[in-house]
């Protein structure tokens, strides 16, 4: 089976996604929709989505609670299109790539807000308000971002490194020898009977040059998986700080923008 290129990680260009995804009716059939269930029957119809198939059923899920945070702040239909929009492109921009590329997501998530929190048309629409971009930020920081390898791990392949080495000093014909010599012979062993009784017994012999190789060489791949290990978790929670700090800078810069429009209106 031939294997699918692997993308690297690249950032996203934001754009207005008002109706991008559900639109006006589809918007009336929703608020319509009395219960849970009801609405996670029309979303599975609106994105060709079965409840059976365990990525799909995640996906109902995410699309399912955001349209839940959409009632519970009393957003309009635009504001809720644009919100599922976000959120959905948010979620293919994480699963491009099976490699690390939160950090390209998070700033095409910052982008996204601003794009649908400052008139400046036709570039991005004053869509929703500061506190409105306040508590869209919080929700999928807390929804999505804080499971950000979960939902890659679950919709990504598994990437695996092969890794070959070849040893200076050493020929190729010895390798063979040497692994001709750790197969057990086919040939039936001699009996104690048709031994030669002045045959001495034979020394066993310690391991090969080749096997104490191998031992170092494991050793040093446990030892620098131990290390990579710790490095990613430390760079984990260096991330999680970075996206608390580039929130509120977020917040601040939404904030004055508003305040700009505002002042430029009453002019």
């Amino acid at each position: 089976m031939a294997q699918s290129q692997l993308i690297m990680p690249r950032p996203w260009k934001a754009k207005v996604m008002i109706w991008a995804d559900l639109s006006f009716s589809a918007m009336d059939l929703i608020e319509e929709a009395k219960t849970a269930d009801q609405l996670r029957d029309l979303l599975a119809g609106f994105f060709a989505l079965r409840s059976s198939d365990p990525c799909d059923s995640v996906l109902l899920d995410l699309y399912l609670h955001t349209m839940l945070f959409s009632r519970e702040q009393g957003l309009s239909k635009e504001q809720g299109s644009a919100s599922l929009s976000i959120v959905k492109t948010l979620h293919q921009a994480c699963v491009e790539t099976p490699l690390a590329n939160e950090q390209h997501c998070f700033q095409y998530f910052s982008e996204l807000l601003l794009c649908h929190s400052v008139r400046r048309p036709p570039f991005s629409v004053d869509l929703f308000s500061a506190e409105q971009v306040k508590m869209l930020a919080e929700f999928v920081i807390n929804t999505y971002f804080r499971h950000f390898k979960l939902y890659k791990y679950m919709f990504t392949p598994q990437v695996r490194l092969d890794v070959t080495l070849s040893y200076t000093g050493m020929s190729e014909e010895t390798v063979v020898q040497e692994d001709e010599e750790q197969k057990p012979s086919s040939s039936p062993e001699p009996s104690s009977e048709e031994q030669s009784p002045d045959t001495a017994p034979v020394e066993e012999q310690g391991p090969s040059p080749r096997a104490e190789l191998r031992q170092y060489i494991q050793s040093e791949l446990s030892a620098e998986v131990s290390r990579l290990q710790a490095s990613v978790e430390e760079k984990l929670r260096l991330n999680a700080e970075a996206l608390s700090s580039k929130l509120a800078q977020l917040e601040e810069r939404s904030a004055g923008q508003r305040d700009k429009s505002h002042k430029g209106k009453k002019k």
